[in-house]
């Protein structure tokens, strides 16, 4: 992936339906993108990072699918990482990945880099 990394999160009230999880994954294929998706109960949340246009037309399919109570907590801008200096994780660009629980979401994200931005889209912290 070349040039800025794109992100965005959205929270959702539930991601429980398999055949629009199918459709999120075709989407990530289709765009050349990378998406975490906290399955089952509540709160949904969905992570998504790419190219821009990748990222934006992966969002716009999201939307597509309506899902209750549908946010776009943090609109598809370029990837701001806690630290300077942390390596860019490699990521499957094309897959969708699942977490079964928000701490394990949260484990994700602070993997990627992006743990503080994940806690201010999800409300847990301010925006000094």
């Amino acid at each position: 992936m070349s040039g800025h990394i794109y992100n965005a999160l959205i929270r959702t009230h539930h991601i429980t339906s398999r055949k629009k999880v199918a459709k999120l994954r075709q989407a990530a294929a289709n765009y050349d993108t990378y998406a975490l998706l906290r399955y089952g109960g509540c709160p949904g949340i969905m992570y998504c990072q790419g190219t821009e246009s990748g990222v934006k037309d992966w969002v716009s399919v999201v939307h597509r699918l309506r899902y209750k109570d549908f946010q776009l907590v943090k609109k598809p801008a370029a990837k701001e990482l806690d630290r300077k200096g942390t390596a860019e994780q490699h990521v499957p660009y094309g897959k969708v990945e699942e977490a079964e629980s928000v701490k394990d979401f949260g484990a994700k994200m602070e993997d990627m880099g992006v743990w503080v931005w994940w806690r201010k889209g999800m409300g847990y912290v301010g925006d000094d």
